[in-house]
């Protein structure tokens, strides 16, 4: 068998390796704030990401993928198909072994950030500085600057929003039942178009703009009231609390919601590399497009499943509990933030960070409740680990690139 064969193999491995790392880190951005919010247990948050982390992977991932294979490293590095075969390789590995450190110290951090980094180091080894498509870069640096802010002013408004309208008023639970169509109907606005708008589902159906967005409100006006219904029946805690007993039923949707996009945006972590692997191996070279097949991203989606099952409490205990305290109302909050963040980043092909995205929601929730109900400390521990990802992750890459051409 071919040494490149034997690459393939490991490749798998290491594909797999990262796409698990994923699960266990990144399971924190999707269901950390139901979990902290006690809306769901840590058992129902792992089923539910599971799957959807998986639809999200097979459906919606592909055009994510493409930026993170093809973005960073110049193309004449990646015509060289053992120098290409040999970086795929080596940031995969270095991006893996990254990501298990932080979630070994439970901290969140970017896997996009992880393989992005890895990518530079290989890039920087085979071709040297020129190689590296720096304007690219730059936006993707730029979408890791815009995506905690965006996050962080959605996640506040929002919140300010619900006060405003339910929570300061004495029939909490009457408000928000009022306004829940509202909620309801928006997230599922939002992920009907996550599937319609530049996804391989979308682009087979070939529906214009215009009729996605009629295909999306219909469906989302009729579940908007039948989750009004659903939830005057099955919602019987009419007290003062009453509207966080309304949103604890919400914020399961929103969180599915975020696990969706999570499986869209950052399965191109671990499949982004391995694509390049896949196709050298069979084609030889790499062209201009090279379509990503749905085994592939069905292979992300469930090494992604496997990590939240075995190790996803860890980071989400941190982002769930110990930047600020979470109720229902404010968990939705976060949940959404986050969720239109990472998915119009996704629909514009920007490898957004999920982990900056959350964080970003967690604070501004916070902060609409006060500077002191944010715990600074614990953020800046994480941001000093986003700060060290992508320097860590290309000088490990580095290393392991040399070490396989040494030995390869």
């Amino acid at each position: 068998m071919a040494v490149e064969y034997y690459i393939l193999i490991i490749g798998y491995i290491f594909g797999f390796y990262m796409a698990w790392n994923i699960g266990a880190n990144d399971v924190a951005n999707s269901m950390a704030s139901a979990v902290g919010a006690k809306a769901i247990t840590i058992r129902q948050a792992i089923f539910i990401a599971g799957i959807l982390n998986v639809v999200g992977a097979v459906f919606i991932g592909s055009h994510v993928t493409n930026t993170i294979r093809k973005g960073i490293v110049s193309g004449e590095v990646l015509s060289d198909p053992h120098v290409a075969l040999i970086g795929a390789f080596s940031a995969l590995l270095a991006a893996a072994l990254w990501v298990s450190f932080a979630t070994w110290k439970s901290l969140p951090v970017s896997t996009t950030h992880s393989i992005v980094g890895a990518m530079i180091g290989f890039g920087i080894m085979a071709g040297g500085f020129s190689v590296i498509q720096w304007d690219k870069l730059g936006a993707v640096v730029l979408s890791w600057v815009i995506s905690p802010v965006f996050s962080l002013v959605i996640a506040f408004i929002t919140f300010k929003i619900i006060v405003r309208l339910i929570v300061s008023r004495q029939n909490a639970f009457n408000m928000a039942l009022k306004f829940s169509p509202g909620f309801i109907g928006i997230t599922v606005f939002v992920v009907i178009l996550s599937f319609l708008f530049k996804t391989p589902l979308g682009k087979k159906l070939s529906i214009e703009s215009h009729t996605a967005m009629l295909f999306g409100l219909i469906p989302s006006v009729i579940m908007g009231y039948a989750g009004k219904i659903a939830l005057k029946y099955f919602v019987k805690e009419k007290n003062s609390n009453g509207a966080e007993a309304i949103f604890k039923r919400i914020q399961i949707g929103t969180s599915c919601y975020v696990a969706l996009a999570q499986g869209a945006n950052d399965v191109a972590n671990a499949i982004g590399p391995l694509a390049a692997i896949y196709f050298l191996v069979k084609t030889g070279s790499i062209g201009a497009e090279v379509p990503v097949p749905v085994f592939l991203l069905l292979f992300g989606g469930i090494g992604i499943a496997a990590g939240i099952g075995m190790c996803g409490y860890r980071v989400m205990d941190t982002i769930g509990t110990k930047i600020t305290t979470l109720s229902n109302t404010r968990g939705f909050c976060v949940d959404f933030a986050a969720a239109t963040t990472v998915l119009i980043a996704s629909k514009l092909g920007l490898p957004v960070s999920t982990t900056h995205a959350a964080v970003g929601g967690v604070m501004g929730v916070g902060m609409a409740r006060g500077i002191e109900a944010v715990n600074f400390g614990i953020v800046f521990r994480i941001m000093i680990y986003w700060v060290l990802t992508v320097p860590a992750a290309a000088v490990t890459s580095m290393a392991i690139f040399k070490i396989l051409q040494f030995f390869i």
